[in-house]
């Protein structure tokens, strides 16, 4: 590679364009060009023109996890590990138990999941078929106990109703009317199917509420990421549903998270 901008350069470009981890970002692009035998100058413009820096190194890190992403499939967030944590502490002793992800996209908390709790027995269910062929390329090997499922979340899995521990789901909920109030990484490049659910953007939180009510044994637990504008809302949402045990959750940055509760099936 020749005539190729600095890093420092690339940093000042990055940081021009308004991208938040210019530092950050410019140094994985460099490694990864070094690496891969890339044009370091292409990948930088691409970034300052918004592109996620997952899309354009193919993968993005997510707790134990390298999880390959890319267009057609919602970029895991770091936010989503302390949800992945709440799952984590319900079956810590729990050998056998059963735990189904609902929207999975690319895996992030499934497949997680069943990495640092090997003795679970993980479902995965995805419905749109470009993020499902991502869920299919994460998919870990020799693990007979991690199943994928192509199709709806308001219908999935019937056969095992009554029968799960822990129902867990990172869904869309953004709003029709906050489409402006995301950054271009995700409002231009995540799959709108991922990201918009209604006016209040609580539409498929619930037909997670519903289904998990069904899937769970009697005080199973449903752990729903929302939005941290929702902090108040979906708790409200699953108290009114007749759940138990309803508590709101933070993140690592303070900010409403998620949601947990108890079925009263």
């Amino acid at each position: 590679m020749t005539q190729q901008m600095t890093l420092r350069e690339a940093i000042a470009v990055l940081r021009e364009a308004g991208v938040p981890s210019a530092d950050h970002d410019a140094r994985v692009l460099e490694q990864f060009a070094s690496q891969s035998k890339g044009d370091f100058d292409a990948l930088v413009r691409r970034r300052a023109d918004r592109v996620p820096l997952q899309h354009l190194v193919g993968s993005a890190g997510f707790r134990y996890l390298d999880l390959q992403v890319g267009p057609g499939v919602f970029v895991p967030r770091p936010e989503t590990e302390v949800v992945v944590d709440a799952v984590l502490a319900e079956i810590r002793d729990g050998d056998g138990a059963v735990v189904v992800d609902l929207c999975a996209g690319a895996g992030t908390i499934g497949f997680s999941v069943a990495h640092e709790r090997p003795a679970a027995v993980v479902h995965l269910v995805e419905r749109d078929p470009a993020a499902f062929e991502w869920l299919r390329r994460n998919r870990p090997e020799g693990r007979p106990d991690v199943h994928l499922h192509l199709g709806d979340a308001a219908e999935a899995l019937r056969e095992l109703d009554g029968t799960v521990d822990v129902v867990v789901s990172n869904p869309p909920y953004v709003a029709e009317d906050e489409r402006e109030l995301m950054d271009p990484e995700v409002r231009d490049h995540d799959p709108e199917p991922a990201l918009f659910a209604g006016d209040d953007g609580l539409d498929v939180i619930r037909v997670v509420e519903r289904r998990a009510r069904e899937l769970l044994k009697p005080g199973g637990l449903v752990v729903i990421e929302h939005s941290d504008r929702q902090g108040e809302r979906v708790p409200v949402l699953l108290r009114d549903s007749g759940w138990t045990d309803v508590a709101d959750h933070r993140d690592l940055t303070g900010r409403d998270r998620f949601a947990t509760a108890r079925c009263p099936c």
